[in-house]
């Protein structure tokens, strides 16, 4: 055709999920939408929690959304060489974070989204509350575009929160699964929790359910809340061979059930450095 639809500026707007959310239940307050690279969802829920700190909101709807799979899209990830190879029969595995060997991201589509509220107005209404999100850390790398250096924000995060290293029961993992992240990602972990960090139960889901770029904060802060809730860890998918430059933290390879998890947090690492953790207690 000819002819682009008019419709094509308003359905590749930056903000249009935000708009259809605020549209559809009616939410005349502040609409903002952030743009991290892959740390986009994890910013805008520790945006969100800072205007409920403040006084700014009682109850705010937070999260992300990511439609990526197109050709264009794909053929652009893949000339960065971080998209994973596979095979029709290795397809479903083709994703694995810390393995030996590992080959890189496989992108996703999806977005998921947590109410975020005052603690006294959620008690006052009597909702079921899940997990308290307790510390937010953000902070830029500062040394490259795309390669992450060992960065700060989970320190920054727990001091938030007022927690401890040892306080932490699980880690949900940026993890993506390409060369230079995940040894980063690792090491920023084993500097920051010292001798706790080889007992740390670490996963990255990104193994089962891809790489949804500014949705996947969001997604991964929501397995991270009901670990808590549950008592539930999920594993990394596909590990059975951590790389030597991953080593050091306690990779969760199987799911795990029945454990007392007091806090974990939530990480996210982006292109441009941008980092955002999130810090979750149980509410047990």
């Amino acid at each position: 055709r000819d002819r682009a639809s008019p419709l094509s500026v308003v359905m590749a707007m930056n903000n249009a999920a935000a708009s259809h959310i605020a549209i559809k239940f009616g939410l005349g307050a502040a609409c903002l939408t952030y743009s991290v690279a892959c740390a986009s969802a994890s910013v805008a829920i520790g945006e969100a929690f800072r205007r409920i700190q403040r006084g700014e909101a009682d109850v705010v709807v937070a999260g992300g959304s990511e439609a990526p799979l197109s050709f264009s899209i794909m053929r652009a990830w893949e000339a960065m060489r971080v998209v994973a190879q596979g095979s029709d029969e290795t397809a479903y595995r083709a994703c694995r974070p810390f393995q030996a060997g590992r080959g890189g991201l496989v992108l996703a589509e999806g977005g998921a989204a947590l109410i975020l509220e005052d603690w006294a107005h959620a008690e006052a209404r009597g909702a079921r509350i899940y997990a308290e999100l307790a510390g937010y850390g953000q902070s830029c790398d500062h040394s490259h575009l795309v390669r992450p250096s060992v960065p700060g924000q989970m320190q920054a995060a727990l001091d938030d929160a007022g927690l401890t290293v040892a306080e932490i029961g699980y880690v949900n993992a940026h993890g993506t699964a390409t060369r230079e992240g995940d040894p980063a990602e690792v090491e920023a972990l084993k500097t920051l929790f010292a001798e706790h960090a080889a007992t740390l139960p670490v996963s990255a889901t990104k193994s089962m359910h891809g790489h949804a770029l500014g949705a996947s904060g969001a997604i991964e802060a929501l397995i991270t809340v009901m670990a808590v809730q549950q008592g539930r860890i999920p594993p990394t998918a596909h590990l059975d061979d951590v790389a030597a430059d991953c080593t050091g933290v306690a990779h969760v390879t199987t799911g795990l059930s029945g454990r007392k998890l007091g806090a974990a947090l939530s990480s996210s690492f982006a292109f441009g450095g941008s980092n955002a953790v999130l810090a979750f207690k149980s509410v047990a």
